[in-house]
């Protein structure tokens, strides 16, 4: 199963702003629906550094490591989870005078398919079809909480 989810929304701030927020994944508690806190692994940032990403869910947490693959200041902002290649990230543009749209997305590919068929095997699908369902409820409600704290 794989599937790529996205939503975007306009936020009253330039886009520099933005990208220094979502950006530093020490902050990503204060929006995401399932992680709850993010450390970097180093001192290292940009294009290679690696983070630990601790999530919950009502009913289990885990915690996993991401490397950041793509790190253009006021555009892009992309890391992988794991080694399964399921892929995270935001695109920035200006949308006028001091607004930008913030578009949230994941892929997840084949290589994350058969990542969580060596993982969960039978219950694979299942899996799959959860992680869908929270991207597709979570990226939505993530962006309007950056939304809040930007603009605040």
């Amino acid at each position: 199963m794989r599937y790529t989810v996205e939503d975007s929304v306009v936020i009253e701030r330039r886009v520099d702003d933005v990208y220094a927020l979502v950006s530093d994944v020490t902050r990503t508690g204060e929006w995401s629906e399932q992680c709850h806190a993010c450390d970097w692994d180093s001192s290292a940032r940009g294009a290679g550094a690696t983070f630990t990403g601790h999530n919950r869910t009502p009913v289990r947490e885990w915690s996993t490591v991401s490397t950041v693959t793509v790190d253009e200041p006021g555009a892009r902002f992309e890391w992988t989870v794991g080694s399964g290649g399921v892929r995270w990230g935001y695109r920035l543009e200006a949308a006028g005078e001091n607004v930008t749209r913030l578009t949230e997305y994941t892929a997840f590919p084949e290589t994350g398919e058969a990542f969580f068929r060596q993982k969960f095997g039978d219950d694979a699908n299942t899996q799959m079809t959860i992680r869908l369902s929270a991207a597709a409820a979570g990226i939505p409600a993530t962006l309007a909480r950056i939304k809040e704290v930007a603009e605040a």
